[in-house]
């Protein structure tokens, strides 16, 4: 193995140039591969843990109005949900694993002992805390006790605490909502927020639906003390995978009908509510599971793209060895005649130079695979926007990284081993030095 090395050394010290462009092709590739695969995972994490801070893979179900005529009704009607569409989805529904009620208002006026400000306020079920991510730093999330007994508690968004205590615990402080007094017992952490359907929770306040619904119904002559803003639902994650098989089917996808869950929901609420099953416009359904998937198929697209551009980088450089080892057989060829002659067998040569050129090959890639490491690292101590979780080398790029080197390792050393192991001897020793 050392006489192999050092034979791979001479060979490079001796066509310095010639060798460093034929490993900077292989370096290149490796380089790119993984430098542009590690750029790939950075974003579709990123983007993952964004959309994790709305929900991730959740429904959210608003009033619509009817585009359809449905049981003698008139298109144009306003459809209005309230509790018992809730439980209905609850009780009939196949795909929906949480479901929960909304009541909000986007004007309360909250006061502190130290500030005041108007803030938007949802009364929820405790369950709504999980479907929408809505966790804490400090003290507690709400309980079923709090909602059953309508206890006036409230957890305060992160900007909102800062509004109202500024760099004060707002924990077990007391704060009035239109005049009436609430204990703050939670505090939600800091969410890197960027999409929402009703304001950013850093700024919102979140008391038991039971309680909004006592000391804040929703206004108007048209809403009865039942009605409510939206229903927020969190399918299955076997429902989620098949939407994604949903929209991969399908060359062209209209959102506003949506795939299986969303026929479930119309074909649940739709007889209830008097509304026709097929009307896409009844009922206003945001399904972040479809964000999810455009999301997720714009890095992987581009990753595949990058991926076949380094290959093909990393293919050059594999002609390049390739070519390389060819010369060098023919400068060696006396040698190659010297060593048939003196016992040495086809396969002895073969061997040698095949090793040669994987040696080659492999030292070239983990070269390319230390910078590409190296570059990540530091790109990862620079400040990084929310959709970007930097430059991450996974093992399966490694390996990926690997398995393509070996491969064109084998398929550029391989020929101009045969081709040395298949020199005759007699002619081998002819040719001049």
């Amino acid at each position: 193995m050392f006489e192999i090395l050092s034979e791979v050394w001479s060979n490079l010290k001796a066509n310095k140039g010639r060798s460093f462009l034929t490993m900077f092709g292989i370096m290149w590739g490796i380089i790119s591969i993984t430098i542009l695969s590690a750029m790939g995972e950075g974003f579709q994490r990123g983007n993952e843990t964004v959309l994790r801070e709305l929900g991730k893979n959740i429904l959210i179900i608003r009033n619509g109005r009817t585009s359809l005529q449905a049981g003698g009704e008139r298109a144009g009607r306003r459809i209005r949900l309230e509790l018992d569409d809730v439980l209905a989805l609850k009780e009939q529904s196949r795909l929906l694993e949480h479901i929960a009620p909304e009541l909000m208002n986007g004007s309360v006026m909250a006061k502190s002992p130290f500030n005041s400000s108007t803030l938007q306020m949802s009364g929820v079920w405790p369950i709504y805390q999980e479907i929408r991510t809505i966790e804490v730093d400090r003290r507690r999330l709400m309980t079923e006790m709090d909602n059953d007994e309508a206890r006036r508690v409230v957890i305060i968004g992160y900007d909102a605490a800062e509004q109202l205590f500024a760099e004060r615990d707002p924990i077990g402080a007391e704060i009035h909502l239109r005049g009436i007094p609430y204990t703050i017992i939670g505090a939600v952490r800091r969410k890197d927020q960027d999409s929402n359907y009703t304001g950013a929770d850093n700024g919102r306040l979140f008391i038991p639906y039971e309680t909004m619904r006592k000391d804040f119904p929703l206004a108007g002559n048209m809403n009865t003390p039942d009605s409510i803003s939206a229903i927020i639902a969190a399918p299955y994650d076997y429902v989620v995978e098949d939407t994604i098989r949903f929209i991969d089917e399908r060359v062209k996808m209209d959102f506003r009908e949506g795939g299986p869950t969303e026929d479930e929901v119309r074909s649940v609420l739709g007889p209830k509510l008097g509304f026709d099953v097929n009307d896409v416009e009844a009922l206003s359904i945001w399904n972040t599971s479809m964000e999810t998937v455009l999301f997720s198929k714009i890095p992987t697209g581009m990753n595949e793209f990058f991926i076949s551009v380094s290959v093909i980088t990393m293919l050059l450089g594999g002609i390049g060895v390739m070519n390389i080892m060819l010369i060098a057989i023919k400068e060696r060829t006396r040698e190659i005649g010297i060593r048939k002659a003196l016992g040495a067998t086809a396969r002895t040569i073969q061997m040698q130079f095949f090793a040669e050129g994987m040696i080659l090959t492999l030292l070239s890639g983990a070269i390319g695979l230390g910078i590409a490491v190296g570059l990540s690292s530091l790109v990862n101590m620079l400040p990084l926007p929310a959709r970007f979780t930097g430059m991450i080398v996974t093992l399966d790029t490694a390996f990926l990284a690997i398995g393509i080197l070996t491969l064109i390792g084998v398929a550029a050393a391989m020929h101009p081993a045969r081709k040395a192991a298949r020199l005759p001897p007699i002619e081998a020793l002819r040719s001049e030095i």
